[in-house]
C-alpha cells in the first residue's frame, strides 16, 4: 500500500529580511487531517512562514509543496485548494453575513443553488444560520470569527490555514472555535494549521511545532513535548536568587537556573522538594511555585529563556512598516 502523502512538506526553508534571519533552514511535514499549530514568540518566524504557506510571499530559499503542489511555480492550483483566515479582519463591515460570503463565492465561481446550499451548510455548522441577513458591524467579535471561518471554508478547501485565530476572542469564543476546528478534522477530514502565540492553545493541536528566532526548536505532541522535560518545574522568588541557586545545587546534587530573577529546576516528584528546601534555606524563599510540565517549561528548556507573549523586536516592528 502506497503511503499518504503530507499535506505538507517543507525542507530548508529560509528568509531573510536584510540581515535580519526571519526562517533558518525549516523542515517539517504535516499530515493530511492533522490540526498543527506553530507556536512562538512575537518575531518568532510565525507570520513569515503564515504567508510563505498562503501564496502571500514568494520562497527565498528551501523547497515546500503544499497538497502536492511545488510552491514555487504551482501557485494558482495551491489557491484553489487552500483556505486562509487572517488574523487582521476581512470582512466589509458594512455588509450582511450573506453578503459577504457571497462576495467570497463569486471568486471560486459559485452563485445561484450551488452558493447558496454551501453558504446554509456552513452558516449552520457556525450557528449563524439564522443571522446570515445582519450586518457584521452588529455581531460580536466571536460571531464574527465564525463568519471569517465560513468564508474561508466557502470552497471547500482541503488545507485551512489561520494566522493567530484567537486573537480578540474571550475564554468562550476560543473554546467555540476549536470545537469548530476539530468538527471539520473529523467530519470533512480538513488539514489545519495555524499560527499561536498561545501556549495554551497550541495544547489542543495534534502536534506543535515550537519557533524561536526563526528556527524550529521543537516538534511533536504536546504530550511527548511535555515528556521530555526532566520532571515536575519548581520555581522560586527570592532576594538572592543567584547564591540561592548555587547552594541549592551544592545541597541537592543537581544544577538549577536564574531566570527573571527567579530560581527554576526540573526535578521528578519535584513537589517533594519543596519542603526540604524551604527548611534547608530558611529566610531565603519569599515564594515557591510546583507546577506540572507545560509547553513554556518546553520553551525554556529548548532556548534557555522565558517565554513571553507579548515581546516584539524592534527589527520586526520595522519590517512590518516596510510589509
Amino acid at each position: 500500500m502506497n503511503a499518504v502523502p503530507p499535506a505538507i512538506s517543507v525542507s530548508d526553508l529560509r528568509h531573510k529580511y536584510g540581515d535580519r534571519c526571519a526562517l533558518d533552514a525549516l523542515k517539517f511535514e504535516v499530515a493530511p487531517a492533522e490540526i498543527f499549530a506553530f507556536v512562538g514568540p512575537n518575531g518568532g518566524g510565525k507570520t513569515t512562514l503564515f504567508r510563505i504557506l498562503s501564496t502571500l510571499m514568494p520562497m527565498q530559499q528551501g523547497e515546500a509543496s503544499i497538497l502536492g503542489c511545488d510552491l514555487r511555480v504551482a501557485v494558482g492550483p495551491i489557491r484553489r485548494e487552500i483556505g486562509v483566515v487572517f488574523q487582521a479582519p476581512s470582512l466589509d463591515n458594512k455588509l450582511t453575513v450573506d453578503e459577504n460570503l457571497r462576495h467570497q463565492g463569486h471568486l471560486y465561481g459559485l452563485r445561484g443553488r450551488q452558493f447558496a446550499a454551501r453558504r446554509d451548510a456552513l452558516l449552520l455548522q457556525v450557528g449563524l444560520i439564522d443571522r446570515r441577513g445582519e450586518l457584521v458591524e452588529k455581531l460580536s467579535g466571536g460571531l464574527r470569527r465564525r463568519v471569517e471561518l465560513a468564508k474561508g471554508m466557502l470552497h471547500q478547501p482541503r488545507l485551512l490555514l489561520l494566522d493567530e485565530p484567537s486573537t480578540g476572542l474571550d475564554p468562550a469564543a476560543r473554546s467555540d472555535l476549536w470545537n469548530y476546528l476539530h468538527q471539520l478534522q473529523a467530519e470533512q477530514h480538513v488539514t489545519i494549521v495555524l499560527t499561536t502565540h498561545l501556549l495554551e492553545e497550541a495544547e489542543r493541536a495534534d502536534r506543535v511545532a515550537i519557533l524561536n528566532e526563526g528556527k524550529l526548536v521543537a516538534l511533536d505532541t504536546p504530550d511527548a513535548l511535555r515528556a521530555t522535560v526532566g520532571g515536575d518545574a519548581i520555581t522560586i522568588q527570592s532576594k538572592t536568587s543567584n547564591r540561592l541557586a548555587k547552594d541549592i545545587g551544592h545541597q541537592f546534587g543537581f544544577s538549577c537556573e536564574v531566570l527573571d530573577d527567579n530560581v527554576r529546576f526540573e526535578q521528578p516528584d519535584g513537589h517533594r522538594l519543596i519542603a526540604k528546601i524551604v527548611e534547608a534555606f530558611p529566610g531565603c524563599v519569599e515564594a515557591i511555585t510546583f507546577a506540572r510540565p507545560s509547553l513554556e517549561d518546553v520553551f525554556i528548556d529548548r532556548t534557555g529563556h522565558r517565554y513571553r507573549q507579548d515581546q516584539l523586536s524592534q527589527q520586526k516592528k520595522n519590517n512590518n512598516k516596510k510589509h
